[in-house]
């Protein structure tokens, strides 16, 4: 009998906690930047959503490939943020096959709107072939979470889609939201302050080039070897000649590249300037984190602030 009983026990146990977690609403984000926002958004209600990042493993947005748990949890999730761009195509086609058709859908390009910038090759990049080709399809650049303004704008809009989620909440999600938006502020104004200090305007990438967003927030100029969304990885003679000579003739002391890039171009490059003795230095742009960084502290404004201090050097 106490068998019996204790195994009733278990089981009621069990169907709670179950039926807990079935209440909770979901958030799915398919990036890192907007999982962090979210989290900064609910505060201490976190534990109460099942806040789901998809690309957690390291992968980044463009090479990304989701696997049938990841639309399975698109299809039944109560909102849905994704940047929206050519590479979240399969996003699209996932929410058009949901079964909640009622889930709240934050497209970061669609909720930017005109802030959004096409993708640009600039004097000395190296084109894709679909450029050399001629075509026209126009591209946009997916890298929108690079600028701090842009993070400010996306913040408030998925607080306004939270509070639709948990509107007894409402207020709580306001507060959190306007004082993280404060620290990303703060954060924008020591990115102006140190442009404005700085003796040089120019950044140069050996590397795909994601952070156009940002450059054009505080008026700088760069050069790199491929676009953001570039697959190439290996730069033409006449591509490193270029960034060589702007090397030299911008009397530039840093070549800088993105995370876990090998550093072979940037490495050729300073070989062929004249002085061969410029520092290479790494800029983070949030396109692979894993749960083992996240575990150990990483955020989306403490890769922001490393980020200036690179930018200070480089500048």
């Amino acid at each position: 009998m106490r068998k019996i009983f204790k195994l009733f026990v278990c089981a009621l146990f069990m169907f709670t906690c179950a039926n807990a977690f079935a209440a909770k609403k979901s958030i799915v984000c398919v990036t890192y930047p907007e999982y962090d926002w979210v989290l900064n958004i609910l505060g201490k209600k976190a534990s109460s959503f099942n806040v789901t990042l998809l690309q957690d493993n390291g992968t980044d947005l463009h090479s990304y490939q989701p696997s049938v748990k990841d639309v399975a949890k698109i299809s039944t999730c109560d909102m849905l943020v994704f940047v929206g761009g050519e590479s979240d195509e399969w996003v699209e086609k996932a929410i058009s096959n949901a079964k909640n058709k009622n889930m709240l859908v934050v497209n970061m390009l669609e909720s930017l709107g005109d802030r959004v910038r096409e993708e640009e090759v600039v004097e000395g990049m190296q084109a894709e072939e679909e450029e050399e080709e001629g075509e026209e399809e126009v591209e946009y650049d997916e890298h929108v979470w690079l600028s701090i303004k842009n993070a400010i704008f996306i913040v408030n809009a998925l607080c306004e889609n939270i509070q639709k989620l948990d509107s007894e909440n409402a207020a709580l999600y306001k507060s959190n939201s306007e004082s993280y938006v404060k620290q990303l502020s703060l954060l924008d104004a020591d990115y102006e302050k140190a442009v404005a200090a700085a003796t040089r305007k120019t950044l140069l990438f050996a590397d795909r080039f994601p952070f156009r967003y940002l450059t054009e927030d505080y008026g700088l100029s760069y050069y790199a070897a491929f676009v953001g969304c570039s697959a190439e990885s290996e730069a033409s003679f006449e591509t490193v000649i270029f960034l060589a000579k702007k090397l030299d003739e911008l009397a530039l002391n840093v070549v800088l590249t993105i995370e876990k890039n090998d550093k072979k171009i940037a490495k050729t490059l300073i070989s062929n300037t004249k002085a061969k003795n410029q520092q290479i230095l790494e800029m983070d742009s949030l396109q692979s984190v894993t749960k083992k960084e996240i575990k150990a502290g990483r955020t989306y404004i403490s890769a922001m602030k490393k980020n200036l201090e690179v930018l200070k050097q480089a500048l």
